[in-house]
Parts: structure tokens; sequence; C-alpha cells
């Protein structure tokens, strides 16, 4: 197997491979788009909100706010977070703070909601890991392909819980894992 990186960022990683089945190249997608586990917003409790939208629409626009997501937390671990807001204008997704540093907003510049003059808001939000199978608010990012004779070009953008590299990382680390336990599975199976 080869690889030969032609553009890596942040963001965004970009590579090409050769050598390899479209079905593992697939394997691999599949589990860096659903199976990867990351943080988000998902129980919101409202205190003040005299806006004129309705606390879920606010809830459901604050659990799209992408988490950082660092290597090393537990599946049942969460963090707390806060907003509390009054003065008119734009209020950001860096207006919510985190209780932990490391699992912060990971981009700072999302519009949540517009205050106009005397309206506030105040709120307390909860973020667990989870998988994109059970909601898109748990998706790290995109993965694609394209076949170009035995070589595949391959495109890996991260939505900000971590750098694409690491997603594909993870992504890699993780498929092992699961065959590793098909594997004892499997050898149980014949004993």
């Amino acid at each position: 197997m080869q690889l030969e990186v032609t553009k890596s960022s942040e963001k965004e990683l970009t590579f090409t491979a050769s050598g390899v089945t479209t079905s593992l190249m697939n394997a691999v997608r599949r589990f860096g788009v659903s199976a990867l586990p990351v943080f988000a917003i998902e129980k919101v409790t409202f205190y003040e909100n005299n806006t004129s939208l309705f606390d879920e629409y606010i809830a459901n626009r604050v659990g799209l706010v992408p988490i950082k997501t660092p290597d090393g937390y537990k599946a049942d671990e969460t963090v707390l977070f806060s907003l509390d807001k009054s003065a008119a204008g734009t209020v950001y997704s860096k207006a919510l703070k985190s209780g932990d540093a490391k699992v912060a907003v990971a981009n700072n510049d999302i519009p949540i909601i517009k205050l106009s003059e005397g309206q506030e808001i105040r709120l307390e939000a909860q973020a667990r890991q989870g998988t994109a199978k059970e909601h898109a608010r748990f998706q790290a990012g995109l993965i694609a392909y394209g076949k170009d004779g035995d070589e595949f070009k391959v495109t890996v953008e991260s939505f900000g819980q971590m750098p694409a590299k690491e997603m594909l990382v993870r992504s890699v680390d993780l498929l092992e894992e699961k065959l590793e336990e098909f594997e004892k599975a499997l050898k149980k199976a014949e004993d």
C-alpha cells in the first residue's frame, strides 16, 4: 500500500492511495462519517428566553455547533456549557462557555440568534459523545473518494471537532478495534 499526501491542513486532508481495495476504502469512509464518537450538545435547559424564537429552535441550533473532541474522554462523560447574553446584536457560538477548556466550541463564528433591545437569553447545555448513527449533530466530518484506475483520490474534511488527519487515524483505529472484536467472537463461536 502506498499513500501520498497532496494537501494537509487542520480542516482538510487530501491524499492518493494505491494497493488498497474498494471495500477497505469504503469501510474507512463509513467509520469516519458515521461511527466516530464526537462531542455535541444534546440537553439544553433555558432559564431566560424572551426572544421571538422557541426554546426548541434555539436548542437545535446550539446542538449543531461543532464541539472539539480531544482523545481520552470516556463515552459516558459529559461537559457543561453556558450562555448568558442580554445585549442587542448577534449571539455567536463563541458565547457558549465550556466547563472544560479542552472541550470547547470548534468554530466561534456560527450565528445562533439575533437579540433586539431588551431581549435576553440564558441557558445551560450538556454535551456528550455520540455517533452520527444516532444524529447528524455527532458527525465529525466527511470522507469521500474517487477511483482512478487502481488509485484512490481521498478527501477528508473535518467539521472542526478534530483535525482532518486525526479524524482519519481515529477512524482506522476504530475499524481495527471492531475487526479484532469480530475475530474474538468468531474464535469463541468455533470453540
